[in-house]
């Protein structure tokens, strides 16, 4: 029991100091590096004979008591609100106001904590026509948005829910001309980009072929190389066949040659002696029938005669050809 009872005190008190801790780290007040922030204290019966002290992590940076002491008198308002300028981050820390009667009694105090970060930074719209989707892709490009909220706006209004970084506006809204910022903010500035007039009015028209251009360049550059050497091809070929032709025609003409000179070479002197060149005799003119019959009575008389002399009997006469005597008169 008793070790249970140790255990919840430690508990209770490290939640204390967690919780202690938390407080203590907690910022009131947030300004960004060369803001001038006021440190919201306000005391309305606030007079010149009151007693006015501010400090910062226990450093008193201003006081007066009828007059200024410590700082400046317009460092300070009416109500006795501080006034920082051009604050840095070494600006940030705890700070205090009391205000004090004239018999010493507190009026009024004020304790609060003061957190200097970055200015947030401008940013610049940058757009996309996407046509596949029919939209705009609009982005809102800062150098570091870690700790930034971001807004829109359409001709000057804001877009409720788009709190993103980009967005996606359909081309059908940007009919006309129309106009869109964006905002960035943190705990201690806003900044808003210069206004962007989105161009997507002309779509280029769809592709042929569901390829990207890179593919249907790489076919087109393939096909061309292709058909470059199939000409190729079909010159070499073309060429080819015509030097074989030209070959065989020169074959055929050497082997005629060759086989006119063998045959020359075979016929000599004594085959030529042999067997003269016929030639033909000029036609002579045909005898008429009457000196046909004439010469063969003549011839018959002729025959007679040797074969009486020798005792032996003539030989037969032959008879004139009277058919062809009577073609060749007719």
């Amino acid at each position: 029991m008793a070790c249970f009872a140790a255990t919840f005190a430690v508990v209770v008190l490290l939640g204390f100091i967690s919780v202690s801790a938390d407080k203590k780290d907690a910022c009131d007040v947030y300004a960004a590096v060369g803001q001038s922030p006021v440190l919201p204290f306000s005391y309305e019966k606030l007079t010149s004979s009151h007693v006015l002290r501010w400090t910062h992590n226990n450093t008193i940076v201003f006081y007066r008591q009828g007059r200024v002491s410590v700082g400046k008198p317009d460092d300070v308002s009416a109500a006795g609100s501080l006034q920082l300028r051009n604050v840095k981050f070494s600006s940030a820390g705890a700070y205090r106001a009391d205000a004090l009667q004239p018999n010493g009694t507190l009026a009024k105090t004020w304790a609060g904590r003061l957190c200097v970060v970055d200015k947030a930074p401008k940013p610049e719209v940058r757009y996309v026509c996407d046509f596949k989707f029919s939209a705009v892709n609009l982005d809102c490009v800062v150098a570091k948005p870690e700790g930034l909220a971001f807004s829109w706006t359409l001709d000057k209004k804001t877009l409720p829910g788009e709190t993103r970084q980009a967005m996606r506006i359909s081309l059908n809204q940007l009919k006309g001309e129309r106009s869109f910022t964006c905002s960035v903010v943190n705990r201690a500035s806003q900044e808003t980009s210069d206004t962007v007039h989105p161009a997507c009015k002309s779509p280029p028209p769809p592709p042929l072929l569901c390829f990207t251009d890179k593919t249907v360049k790489a076919a087109a550059a393939g096909g061309a190389a292709l058909v470059l050497l199939l000409i190729t091809i079909i010159v070499v070929q073309c060429c080819c066949n015509r030097r074989s032709k030209t070959q065989m025609r020169v074959k055929d003409k050497v082997r005629m040659l060759s086989v006119n000179r063998r045959e020359l070479d075979s016929v000599g002197p004594e085959y030529e002696t042999m067997r003269p060149t016929e030639t033909r005799p000029p036609p002579s003119p045909q005898p008429s029938p009457r000196a046909c019959y004439h010469n063969a009575e003549a011839a018959s008389k002729l025959s007679q005669l040797p074969s009486a002399a020798g005792g032996q009997q003539p030989s037969p006469v032959p008879k004139p050809r009277t058919k062809a005597l009577q073609a060749t008169s007719s």
